[in-house]
């Protein structure tokens, strides 16, 4: 293999096996920056209040929605690599932990992921894109479940 060759199969291997840190810090530039992940944060809880079936989820969370508009745009911001803003005013996430209090079974796991799915959808989030998060929220959400169910 010839050095053109090698250096094209590297960088072949280097686009396909992006190792965990590199990728989180090209999503938020994937999404679209901080803009279009402020626009998907605000979809998904305006659906969660708009939307019946996010009920469920609803209810656990404060009215108005604003500061759970704020803390889920700073935390999605530093977990996809971009600025770490949730880190910088309220330190490490702890995020089961943080959802203790309220109880999460596959229901509310599965409108979490619903509403974020149909965000996505609705502020034009390329659909591979969408497929990677949902895998990652899905891991995320399953964690969080606290009750039986």
């Amino acid at each position: 293999m010839n050095q053109d060759e090698q250096t094209a199969n590297a960088a072949t291997t280097t686009a396909t096996s992006v190792d965990i840190e590199e990728e989180k810090s090209n999503l938020y530039e994937l999404i679209g920056g901080a803009e279009k992940l402020r626009e998907m944060v605000d979809r998904f809880y305006d659906l969660m209040e708009l939307e019946p079936e996010f009920a469920g989820i609803r209810v656990m969370h404060p009215t108005p929605l604003d500061s759970s508009r704020d803390k889920l745009f700073w935390f999605l911001s530093g977990w996809m690599g971009g600025p770490d803003l949730y880190i910088s005013q309220f330190g490490h996430p702890r995020l089961r932990a943080r959802h203790l209090p309220y109880a999460i079974a596959s229901d509310e796991r599965d409108q979490w992921l619903r509403c974020m799915a149909w965000a996505m959808q609705d502020v034009g989030i390329a659909e591979p894109l969408q497929q990677h998060l949902m895998q990652s929220f899905y891991q995320t959400a399953d964690w969080m479940r606290n009750t039986p169910g």
